[in-house]
């Protein structure tokens, strides 16, 4: 099994990334609001039809009080296999006959489950005809329906479609998430792998988690993954060519911006993801430009001049004459007029996130990408910053209990304290406290982590307290906390 299928999330929990999301979905749940038409859009590998599949479950499980056929239901949709949910990829049923099946299968109750759910992947495939059969559908499912829309392309959707969906948009996973993520996943799996090869995985994913687990499936039977062995493999992603393209542009030099052109296509770059590297630069430097009022005629032209290159390249069958075509352009124009194009300066680490501005020769002034410091998130440093944890615990009573617990799990998302005693885990299981803790955890650690309590012999958070703690006795603990 690769990877990707075996570390894909099955619940809300282990979804990275897409917090608000997230936290909207299980309010929903939890408040029994949940909408019959759902619109998740977002790029690739962000997590659309794994968190489709997670609201599935919850949704086709509502009501029913046996726990082995939920949970029955709950394997059977991890698999793929249950009658009552269908699972179309839009890519290839796309016609009104393929939509007006749908309509007619959606008459039949549930077989299995409570409800049944239609994900339909890369909606914005769908024909303006078959949008239309399925618009009155969605408007007024049966109430035992349920349709969950995926798409990488909102802006190909209806607006009349849109309005009959709560819509949500997948956010580009940041780089130090897909490397916890990816080092948790090493980890279960004992793949020796360098801290910075996980970082340049994780940036040539550009946002995709899917992409950075897939990856580094491939790269799995290597004995130890290093920077290099990510290089090779994914051919080198284009930054090192681009200062060497933005100075032949700069210089007005044609002969050596069609060389350096050459070279990315040597390296097996794809010239897409080429012009969107040096999109994202010019787009940082024209920012930075505006905020010190310095001109942007220049850099505007050759922004214009990606963004046209990027969509043309697609559909022309030699991708490397659109961006000479491009480029070639800028360089025939005058310039006399505006200052000189900022130059831009690549770093060799391709591990990017956040820029700062450096002063260079002739008042110019050039984008410095920073590094992304990802902190080390194990069970040994969460242990080893434990006491600063309880140190920064308030009020008192929560800092005390607090000490009588221990850290004895961690998956990467969750925590597992273990307490000797039912008051003290009580005291933490409390909300407030939790959220707390969590708080602390967010602050050290720049990453929601969630917090499960439970005693030595193993009860967990989800069971009755054992203990019944008055105020009288969190009054206490409060004072006795406050002598230590």
């Amino acid at each position: 099994m690769s990877l990707y299928r075996k570390y894909r999330p099955k619940i809300f929990a282990d979804v990275y990334g897409q917090e608000h999301i997230i936290s909207t979905l299980e309010n929903a749940t939890n408040g029994d609001k949940l909408a019959h038409a759902y619109l998740f859009a977002g790029s690739r590998g962000t997590g659309k039809t794994s968190v489709a599949r997670i609201l599935a479950k919850i949704i086709m499980t509502k009501n029913i009080e046996d726990a082995a056929i939920k949970k029955q239901i709950e394997s059977a949709v991890d698999e793929g296999n249950l009658v009552d949910l269908l699972e179309i990829d839009a890519a290839s049923n796309r016609g009104i006959d393929d939509v007006r099946d749908i309509i007619e299968k959606i008459q039949f109750s549930p077989v299995v489950a409570s409800a049944k759910v239609y994900i339909i992947d890369e909606v914005h495939m769908l024909t303006k005809e078959a949008f239309n059969a399925l618009l009155k559908t969605l408007e007024e499912p049966p109430r035992y329906a349920y349709f969950i829309l995926a798409t990488t392309e909102l802006n190909k959707i209806p607006v009349t479609v849109q309005s009959r969906c709560q819509c949500f948009p997948f956010r580009h996973i940041r780089e130090e998430d897909i490397v916890r993520r990816l080092q948790y996943i090493a980890d279960q799996e004992h793949i020796k792998i360098e801290r910075e090869a996980l970082r340049s995985i994780a940036h040539v994913s550009e946002g995709g988690m899917r992409d950075a687990i897939s990856l580094l499936d491939q790269m799995r039977s290597l004995e130890n993954i290093t920077l290099d062995d990510v290089a090779q493999r994914t051919g080198v992603t284009g930054q090192a060519f681009v200062e060497d393209v933005i100075t032949a542009l700069h210089q007005k030099d044609r002969n050596a911006l069609l060389k350096s052109i050459a070279k990315v296509e040597e390296a097996g770059v794809p010239l897409d993801v080429f012009a969107r590297q040096m999109l994202r630069l010019v787009r940082n430097t024209i920012h930075t430009a505006v905020k010190e009022k310095q001109p942007t005629n220049d850099l505007i032209s050759l922004q214009g001049s990606l963004l046209d290159a990027i969509r043309d390249i697609r559909i022309s069958p030699v991708p490397g004459l659109v961006l000479e075509a491009a480029l070639l352009s800028l360089c025939e124009e005058s310039g006399s007029a505006t200052a000189p194009m900022p130059k831009i300066v690549v770093p060799k680490n391709e591990v990017t996130e956040v820029t700062e501005v450096i002063e260079v020769s002739e008042g110019a002034e050039v984008i410095k990408d920073a590094l992304i410091q990802a902190p080390d998130l194990t069970i040994e440093s969460v242990q080893k910053s434990w006491p600063n944890i309880v140190n920064q615990a308030s009020p008192a009573s929560v800092k005390m209990s607090l000490k009588n617990g221990r850290v004895t799990q961690f998956d990467g998302t969750k925590i597992i304290l273990t307490f000797s005693s039912a008051f003290h885990r009580d005291k933490i299981r409390e909300t407030e406290s939790s959220r707390s803790v969590e708080e602390i955890l967010e602050k050290i650690f720049k990453a929601q982590l969630r917090l499960e309590c439970e005693l030595e012999n193993g009860t967990s958070t989800n069971e009755a307290p054992s203990t019944v703690v008055s105020e009288d006795m969190v009054n206490m603990a409060d004072a006795a906390a406050e002598i230590f």
